[in-house]
């Protein structure tokens, strides 16, 4: 069975392609992130990924669109919110991605963060399925965080300390300011 695996990173993929070539299936990755703000912190991501790729022979499609704009559209209504827009953004691509491509199924690394809103992902992920005609692959990856961490520092990965959105990041600043309760 073909998958399309949305990749946020190669630290969270590891263990995500890892687990879906054991049970059989045949990987290609997706990257499309327009959330990752600023642009060296993009390019960071990218070029680790298609790094990693090239070692482990995984096909990569690229939609190598940096999307400052069109991410900030999407959210600037609600920026508490913002993560329905951020997982309809990606995951929505990636099921018409596979479809379009040909593939059986789509799933994403996003489902490794035990950071990340999982039950809400899924949701997005099944009502992508849904329009556009492709299986979502449920996995539920959470439970390989800490040895896909740990093997993205033997493997020297770029580390990233935020999900990608500018938003995030200036939470992070904000909480270990204290300003944030």
């Amino acid at each position: 069975m073909k998958t399309l695996l949305h990749i946020c990173c190669a630290p969270c993929a590891n263990q995500c392609i890892d687990v879906l070539r054991a049970d059989g299936l045949e990987v290609t990755g997706y990257w499309y992130n327009p959330n990752i703000h600023p642009f060296t912190e993009y390019r960071a991501r990218r070029n680790c990924l298609r790094e990693y790729a090239q070692t482990i022979e995984l096909p990569v499609i690229e939609q190598n669109d940096y999307g400052l704009r069109p991410f900030v559209r999407e959210v600037a209504e609600d920026i508490a919110g913002r993560c329905v827009k951020c997982y309809e953004m990606r995951l929505y691509a990636a099921a018409k991605t596979a479809k379009a491509e040909g593939f059986d199924s789509f799933t994403s690394s996003l489902f490794i963060s035990p950071y990340q809103k999982h039950e809400l992902m899924r949701e997005v992920a099944e009502r992508a399925a849904a329009e556009y005609g492709v299986t979502f692959l449920y996995r539920d990856f959470r439970p390989y965080f800490r040895a896909g961490q740990a093997r993205a520092r033997e493997l020297g990965f770029y580390m990233q300390k935020y999900c990608g959105c500018v938003f995030s990041e200036e939470e992070r600043y904000l909480k270990a300011s204290k300003i944030i309760p």
